[in-house]
């Protein structure tokens, strides 16, 4: 299993793995008291991982977002249009789900290609 690289292994999860030029990550918000700053501090992990595997926001292939409240899609959707470089959206769900701890108001999966060469 070399050929896969994890980052940050730990017992039950890595914080991301990526195979064959393809990573594979979660984030949940580390910050944020409500749904706009959370959101926020979701997108800024989201990009630090990107780069520490050697890709970026516009390498985005597919990302799932986990919302217990829908009402909060738009207010997402505001968020998410001026995160994303113009022209280069991923495919994307977006699902009504409880999350793992009620503070939480968002959780995203993403994938992206990495950079040839990262």
């Amino acid at each position: 299993m070399s050929d896969i690289r994890r980052l940050n292994p730990a017992p039950l999860w890595s914080d991301a793995t990526v195979f064959n030029g393809i990573v594979h990550f979660v984030e949940v918000p580390e910050s944020g008291d409500d749904f706009d700053s959370q959101a926020r501090a979701l997108l800024a992990q989201a990009e630090r991982t990107l780069q520490a595997v050697g890709s970026d926001k516009g390498r985005l292939l597919m990302v799932t977002i986990y919302l217990p409240d829908l009402a909060n899609r738009q207010t997402l959707n505001t968020i998410w249009g001026d995160w994303l470089p113009e022209g280069r959206a991923p495919a994307r769900a977006c699902v009504r789900a409880e999350l793992a701890a009620p503070d939480l108001l968002l959780e995203m999966a993403f994938v992206a290609a990495v950079t040839p060469g990262a």
